[in-house]
């Protein structure tokens, strides 16, 4: 198996491992296996693309698809919860746990693929996600705040905690302390490390994006004092609190933004190149040797995203 299929992560806690979904580029958009006493759980899973890279992990751990017990989505957008039910597929003991919210698009994807297709196009869905497979009613779990996933005796407990997506549960893993933040708590790709430390910013994504519910479920998570928290975009990350102040510091840059080019006759563009600003300011100042150019290359699809989060914020709000 080549090493690019399941990065593990050096850092990583017992019985956690880090793998590759391969969407993107390398090191963009990691999936999570949790081992525990011969039993296996997966948190997220990447799109369609990235099954193989999944059950190729799975084998690395010296697991087979019998020993998986649960497929656990933080939320429902493609590049963590795209290819579940080509997975579910691959494994006959496993239920999935989902959100309440979300629940009801994994057992039929038709209208998560007709609104990711109005943004992306029919190309480009099916060269970035491939195709969305519904899962079999009997087999999804809806988890609400609190709800707790038994793995071989290792609780792995849902916090529901939105701002990104109102169908977002965070995944405590109770064995160590360790939190699956999916998007709330950021993004922070290592090509950004520096001396300081890692550099994080937070993703809005259309179309749910409410900063006051981000600050809040941020607030909610390192209050539980977790010694890593392990992001999809990418990886464990530390210093919960430094980069916690940096999220907040930069929720608070953007939503003013925001409301500063409400009026723009060009506001996407405006807002945009003014996010974009944000970033490379932010990340020179972290110490990033890497040209305005080349921080803007590496953030070009969250600048893209996050300009439109914030646009349907502000629509929102104004309506």
């Amino acid at each position: 198996m080549h090493a690019a299929h399941t990065s593990v992560d050096g850092d990583a806690a017992p019985g956690i491992h880090v793998i590759d979904t391969g969407f993107q580029r390398p090191q963009f958009d990691a999936a999570y296996l949790i081992v525990e006493d011969g039993r296996a759980a997966f948190v997220d899973c990447g799109t369609q693309h990235s099954q193989p890279r999944m059950l190729a992990a799975l084998a690395a751990a010296g697991l087979s698809v019998g020993n998986v017990d649960w497929l656990i989505l933080t939320h429902v957008h493609l590049d963590h919860a795209g290819g579940a039910g080509e997975l579910m597929a691959h494994l006959p003991n496993a239920k999935l746990v989902v959100h309440p919210r979300g629940a009801r698009h994994m057992i039929d994807p038709s209208k998560l693929w007709a609104g990711a297709t109005a943004v992306y196009g029919e190309e480009e869905m099916r060269r970035s996600y491939g195709a969305l497979e519904p899962v079999p009613t009997e087999r999804v779990v809806e988890a609400p705040d609190g709800h707790a996933v038994d793995l071989a005796g290792r609780m792995l407990r849902c916090l529901d905690t939105p701002g990104h997506a109102k169908h977002h549960n965070a995944i405590l893993d109770e064995g160590s302390g360790c939190i699956f933040s999916g998007d709330t708590f950021g993004l922070s790709y290592r090509e950004f490390d520096t001396a300081k430390g890692p550099f994080i910013i937070p993703t809005t994504s259309p179309v749910q994006f409410d900063p006051d519910a981000l600050h809040a479920s941020i607030r909610r998570l390192v209050a539980l004092r977790p010694p890593a928290i392990y992001l999809t975009h990418f990886g464990p990350v530390a210093e919960i609190h430094r980069l916690a102040d940096d999220l907040h510091a930069t929720i608070d840059a953007m939503v003013e933004l925001a409301h500063r080019h409400a009026r723009d006759e060009n506001r996407h563009a405006v807002l945009a190149e003014s996010i974009a600003r944000l970033y490379v300011e932010r990340a020179r100042s972290h110490g990033c040797p890497r040209t305005p150019d080349e921080i803007r290359a590496l953030l070009a699809i969250d600048i893209e995203l996050n300009a439109q989060g914030l646009e349907v914020w502000l629509d929102r709000s104004a309506g």
